[in-house]
């Protein structure tokens, strides 16, 4: 009878890692822009589409608009909105275990160059509203991303970020993210990235290959010279 129970025991806790998808190499397929349009202010846009597995089992949908205000080449303010859509569960059963989030967020942007790094701090606050279909909620979080990359010529890149998520309310840990990757800059304000990032929760850890567009054309409108 105990060596039924121990069996039974590791059976169903073998199941539910399974269920959380954590042994699974998932992905997270990204847009990025950041389009002027005067010489103070641009248009941030960003999609992003993540998956429990590399190609199928969907995760989460993420929509992102927001007003950069450039009070100088070294610091960006950002007042945005977001739109995301989640399947809590590693099950791909449409229509259930789904979370519908709006979100506000204010965003802050430093820049430095240390030699050849360029540093960048980004704190961001989030007003989250939550809705799963039966309930909803309001939560509060700060986030705090420290990325550096290091040019290795004109064309390749590298480029690492740790991210920590601070809840303001309950526990305060959310989450963390630690990202490395290879950047290719394709022509002026285009570039790709291809990186892994390791998603740590207080229950949970989550390897995710990264594949990200960055597109930043100048949508201002150039003065043109009368000669």
């Amino acid at each position: 009878m105990k060596k039924l129970f121990i069996l039974l025991f590791f059976t169903v806790a073998t199941n539910q890692a399974q269920e959380t998808g954590e042994d699974k190499l998932g992905a997270w397929y990204m847009y990025f822009g950041a389009n002027k349009v005067s010489e103070r202010f641009s248009i941030h846009s960003e999609a992003q589409f993540r998956y429990y597995e590399t190609t199928s089992n969907f995760n989460q949908l993420l929509l992102r608009i927001g007003l950069n205000y450039h009070i100088s080449s070294e610091a960006i303010a950002t007042f945005g909105y977001g739109y995301i859509e989640t399947n809590t569960s590693f099950e791909d059963i449409p229509n259930e275990n789904k979370l519908l989030e709006n979100r506000i967020f204010e965003q802050f942007i430093l820049k430095n160059k240390v030699w050849k790094l360029l540093f960048e701090h980004r704190f961001r606050f989030e007003q989250r509203f939550l809705n799963s279909g039966t309930s909803s909620d309001t939560q509060h979080r700060a986030r705090y991303r420290l990325q550096i990359t290091l040019p290795l010529s004109n064309t390749f890149f590298l480029n690492f970020y740790d991210e920590i998520f601070l809840n303001l309310q309950d526990d305060i840990f959310a989450q963390n993210r630690l990202y490395a990757a290879l950047g290719i800059n394709i022509v002026k304000n285009l570039s790709l990235q291809l990186g892994y990032l390791k998603n740590h929760f207080n229950t949970a850890n989550f390897d995710r290959l990264q594949f990200g567009v960055f597109y930043n054309p100048d949508l201002s409108r150039k003065k043109i010279e009368v000669k």
